[in-house]
């Protein structure tokens, strides 16, 4: 099979039917052999009985419905473990995603040997302050901590060959870091291409302050992982080293001093340092024991399920 679309969605009811009809066009123009696979994330609308119909239409065309709402990521994870495509798109399903840069990503990734190619939307019709100003911040964080130089991280659409989904674990809300998470796995020929960005025809976005909040937050936690993710007790354990080192520093001062050098003054109990000295060895100490239960944990962990699936279609 040539093409896997991955279409995560969330109460889109509106769209799904002219987005369908969009990408079969495209698909056949060009002859590929190809899936669509919608991805309910827990839809309070109509999505799930417009993605049955369009089932029962078209074999190509595949669903997996959530019992509830988990997030993006969530429903990326679920769509990548059941693709078969040599290449896989992902696209948004409110139609600001153009279904016609599907060829073009196809041949850089199929043809040119691009182990993923992500979607820059140069041109945007967000709001400045809703989305646009928040996704510039979020790009230069992104690429000062990832060393990837890419415009546009969190553009739903983009390319990947096979055995890259197959190998990135999408969490949390890393979806938007999916590039950064294929550089961690060792997937390095990773570029961008400039696309198409459309105006939304139906409904509002799903954009916000805690979108914000815990893409930040998700960064911090790819940096860690990808630096000391496999080493916990490399950044813990030195730290509480350190700590531990100069909190015994300054207790032995305090013991010399009270020895041999000033042996009738105050108290060392007396003495601001010696609660430095003391908080500073036991801050040191919890820090060690963290890195050391972070080894434990890392060699014993087992994986959960993140998310539980309703129904699938076509699977």
């Amino acid at each position: 099979m040539n093409i896997s679309v991955v279409i995560p969605l969330l109460n889109e009811d509106e769209s799904l039917n002219e987005l369908y009809d969009w990408i079969a066009k495209v698909m056949q123009s060009n002859r590929y052999s190809y899936e669509i696979l919608f991805i309910d994330d827990g839809s309070t609308d109509n999505s799930w009985n417009v993605i049955t119909s369009l089932c029962e239409k078209d074999k190509n065309v595949k669903g997996i419905r959530f019992l509830r709402n988990y997030g993006k990521s969530q429903a990326l994870n679920a769509g990548f473990k059941e693709v078969k495509g040599d290449v896989v798109i992902t696209m948004d399903a409110d139609l600001q995603d153009s279904p016609n840069e599907i060829p073009e990503l196809y041949n850089l990734v199929a043809n040119e040997g691009f182990d993923l190619i992500s979607g820059w939307k140069k041109k945007r019709y967000d709001s400045k302050i809703r989305k646009n100003i928040p996704s510039k911040l979020f790009n230069a964080a992104a690429r000062k901590t990832s060393g990837l130089k890419l415009h546009d991280f969190n553009c739903g659409l983009k390319a990947y060959k096979n055995v890259v989904v197959k190998n990135v674990d999408v969490r949390g809300e890393m979806h938007r870091y999916i590039p950064v998470l294929a550089k961690n796995a060792g997937f390095t020929k990773i570029d961008e291409k400039v696309v198409t960005h459309q105006a939304r025809k139906y409904g509002v976005t799903k954009f916000g302050i805690d979108r914000f909040i815990n893409g930040f937050l998700d960064l911090i936690t790819i940096w860690f992982l990808s630096t000391f993710g496999k080493r916990p007790m490399h950044l813990f354990g030195l730290l509480g080293t350190i700590m531990f080192l100069f909190g015994f520093l300054f207790a032995f001062y305090l013991g010399i001093d009270k020895l041999f050098l000033n042996p009738k003054g105050i108290l060392i109990t007396q003495k601001p340092i010696f609660y430095i000295a003391l908080s500073t060895m036991i801050i040191g100490t919890q820090f060690f024991l963290a890195g050391f239960l972070g080894e434990i944990i890392l060699r014993t962990k087992s994986d959960t399920n993140r998310y539980a699936i309703a129904n699938k279609l076509n699977l």
